[in-house]
């Protein structure tokens, strides 16, 4: 017999739910460190503490002044994690991102040899700033780092230490001197944060906290190794068969040109989500569901998180940019289409 959503099922050991009230009460210690500088913002905030808490990426879209490079900033500085931003300029060179060989000589023996210089990369949180400003050649040095967490320079492979994130960010209103993100390069990115204009009562708090004299003095909540521990346990979540299907159902009902697909998907998609969305939108899910204090995966969390993971990985085509129908509102419309089964709702 399958199990149901509304079971609520055990995780392995007496550690392992240990650990998962440990990354519950960790998240709300986070939380509350950051709101020492951060103000507002919460679904932000909460879909980049999924993304340290599954082990991805992700790439934050919003208008300059609204603090994107400050908030993954200031979640460094909370965890206590080597942060490294790279501002990405039309001049950047892949070794610019990933280090060099240089030659240096020995002082005692006079003896020249190749020696590695570490890039920016080598940190354990790297802020890819204004990431569609250089080619998509230097775009590329990112992408064996995001998926494989190594670099390869000369032939020579060097591991990344661990947790290691990239966080990407975009500006939506600035096209002229951008250039695109490739499709590969977008599917490696968990989440599309869209951060926006905050309220009246949250701008107005924003303003006076920042004209004056700010020097807040963090704890730190959760180490390194807390996140590593945190991504193994989020893998072991159970998933129910209904769960895994719904989410699985979604990303193929976002593909054009399928046997069963929509007439609104056909019309307006060039491309929809890769299989990797539906690994992102089951990952998200568990991490959701321990941070919620739950040991599995309800419908209700694929749906919460069906829009960042789905929203920059359904590419529309020029009859939906000529009607201004944009990804999130197709989304909404997968949503309506496929329904979820009505048990444990």
């Amino acid at each position: 017999m399958e199990p149901t959503v509304s079971e609520a099922v055990d995780l392995a050991s007496p550690d392992d739910l240990a650990l998962a009230d440990r990354m519950k009460a960790g998240r709300e210690r986070i939380i509350g460190e950051l709101k020492k500088l951060i103000v507002g913002q919460d679904e932000v905030v909460n879909q980049i503490l999924l993304t340290l808490f599954v082990g991805g990426n992700s790439l934050i879209v919003g208008v300059p002044g609204l603090a994107k490079t400050l908030l993954i900033h200031t979640m460094a500085r909370v965890l206590a994690l080597k942060f490294n931003r790279i501002q990405f300029t039309p001049d950047l060179m892949p070794s610019d991102i990933t280090g060099t060989d240089l030659v240096q000589e020995d002082a005692a023996t006079g003896k020249r040899m190749m020696v590695f210089s570490p890039g920016p990369i080598f940190a354990n949180i790297v802020l890819a700033d204004e990431i569609n400003r250089t080619p998509p050649k230097t775009q590329s040095a990112l992408l064996e780092a995001m998926q494989e967490h190594r670099v390869t320079v000369q032939g020579r492979t060097y591991q990344l230490e661990e947790p290691f994130y990239v966080f990407a960010t975009q500006n939506p209103i600035e096209l002229e001197g951008t250039y695109p993100l490739p499709e590969a390069q977008l599917d490696r990115f968990m989440f599309h944060i869209v951060i926006n204009h905050p309220p009246y009562d949250e701008e107005i708090a924003v303003i006076r906290q920042t004209t004056a004299i700010q020097n807040p003095q963090f704890e730190r909540p959760v180490s390194g190794e807390d996140l590593v521990a945190f991504q193994r346990l989020v893998r072991k979540v159970p998933v129910a068969e209904p769960v895994l299907r719904y989410a699985l159902d979604i990303v193929r009902a976002s593909r054009p040109k399928g046997k069963d697909s929509a007439e609104f998907i056909n019309k307006w998609v060039a491309f929809g989500g890769s299989v990797r969305a539906a690994q992102f939108l089951v990952l998200a899910g568990k991490a959701r569901a321990l941070t919620s204090g739950r040991y599995h995966v309800s419908f209700e969390d694929i749906r919460a998180l069906a829009h960042p993971v789905l929203r920059h990985r359904v590419l529309t085509n020029f009859h939906a940019q000529s009607e201004g129908v944009t990804s999130d509102q197709i989304v909404d419309k997968l949503l309506e289409l496929v329904p979820s089964p009505k048990s444990g709702m």
